[in-house]
């Protein structure tokens, strides 16, 4: 900044060559223009004696915006302008002075010191705000942490009354097993007992309404024997901490079959099984599973129809879609199918079937407790597998269990 065109290209000429962008004033009002519209300066060099605003002044006037407070100025000036002069400057806010004639070297080495305080200062602004952004987002993680922190102890509480709970509710469980072992069934025995006591010694002195009632007593004692049996079978499932030994299915389905030998020959029943794999598994419990299977098979035939069941198995990697332990099971399954040819139902059944007590069909059709297939579900998750049905109504169902072969 200097009202000499002539000392304005002699700095030029010094401090171009060190690859300085220059923006040149020939006055203190051409100067506050350009300061207060253009980007920002590292320096200011400015001429004190000017006409109209003099260096003081317009120093004053550039101190007095915000904006333009952190940019350093060097006054050039006449070694005839005394100390007072030079004070004068310092309280302005000046940081040096260059006296007249210019030393060049003097010049470029000061301009130098200023940019490189300047780049500095910059360098260390920008890695303030990096450091601001990176303390924010720590401030956010340990946030996020904290509140992260502060829901898993709340599900981990949730989760101890939920244990206490379950715990409580297998607690209940075992004592209603106990009961319905002991007190509902010797009630019930009793009546069996006495109503087929009442059958055969006054049958033939009843009339013929009498005779009936007391069979409907006989039937439905006898169905409510089946249900707390089914009932107790089911509730044992869930305590059942037999070790899961390797065991030949062959032999456990060959064992299931010959406890319904009388079943399967009374309703001409065509069993064909292929070889079963040998696996690690309740052998008991398996028997129970084959055992309602395929007793199903044999009691939802088609009217006039033998009944047809085919049983076999494979190997293969479940699709995840299809897995139903929630992908906690992966790796090759054991798949055994239970094949029949009976009434079948509707698909859109195929998960509620597995239901506790659910039933597609009334006791006038077929008898049942509506619990075996809720027992089969419960067994092949005791084995970490699953079980599924793919039906078509009066096309047959097929029962697919899937264990682990691992």
């Amino acid at each position: 900044m200097d009202d000499r065109d002539d000392n304005l290209l002699s700095m030029e000429t010094i401090l171009e060559p060190d690859g300085y962008e220059l923006i040149k004033a020939s006055s203190g009002r051409q100067a506050l223009k350009i300061l207060l519209n253009e980007f920002d300066f590292a320096m200011i060099l400015m001429d004190v004696k000017m006409p109209n605003l003099n260096g003081f002044e317009t120093a004053a006037l550039i101190y007095e915006r915000e904006k333009l407070k952190h940019i350093p100025i060097i006054f050039i000036t006449a070694n005839t302008d005394g100390e007072e002069n030079i004070f004068k400057g310092y309280r302005m806010g000046a940081v040096d002075y260059i006296y007249k004639p210019i030393n060049p070297q003097l010049l470029r080495t000061k301009v130098s010191v200023f940019i490189d305080l300047y780049t500095k200062n910059h360098q260390l602004v920008a890695q303030e705000q990096r450091l601001i952004t990176i303390n924010k987002s720590l401030e956010n993680e340990i946030k996020e942490r904290k509140i992260s922190e502060a829901n898993v102890n709340e599900l981990n509480r949730q989760l101890l009354e939920n244990i206490d709970r379950l715990e409580t509710a297998n607690k209940n469980l075992d004592r209603f097993a106990f009961m319905s072992s002991h007190d509902l069934q010797e009630p019930l025995r009793k009546i069996c007992t006495f109503s087929d006591l009442l059958y055969s010694k006054y049958k033939t002195v009843f009339e013929d309404d009498a005779n009936r009632y007391i069979s409907r007593i006989q039937k439905s004692a006898l169905r409510m024997q089946t249900l707390i049996k089914d009932i107790l079978q089911f509730s044992k499932v869930s305590i059942d901490k037999s070790a899961f030994v390797a065991t030949d299915l062959n032999l456990v389905l060959e064992d299931v079959l010959t406890d319904l030998e009388s079943t399967v020959q009374q309703e001409k029943a065509e069993v064909t099984v292929k070889p079963l794999p040998t696996l690690q598994v309740n052998a008991g419990l398996m028997n129970a599973l084959f055992s309602n299977l395929i007793g199903n098979a044999i009691k939802y035939r088609k009217k006039n129809i033998d009944p047809v069941i085919n049983i076999y198995s494979k190997q293969e990697d479940i699709p995840q879609a299809e897995n139903k332990t929630n992908g906690t099971n992966k790796g090759k399954y054991c798949r055994i199918f239970i094949e029949d040819n009976g009434i079948g139902f509707d698909q859109k059944y195929a998960e509620q079937v597995f239901d506790m007590f659910v039933r597609l069909h009334g006791n006038n059709e077929y008898e049942g407790t509506g619990i075996g297939l809720a027992l089969c579900k419960q067994i092949a998750e005791h084995h970490h597998g699953f079980i599924s049905a793919l039906s078509k109504e009066n096309a047959g169902t097929t029962f697919i269990v899937s264990l682990p072969v691992q």
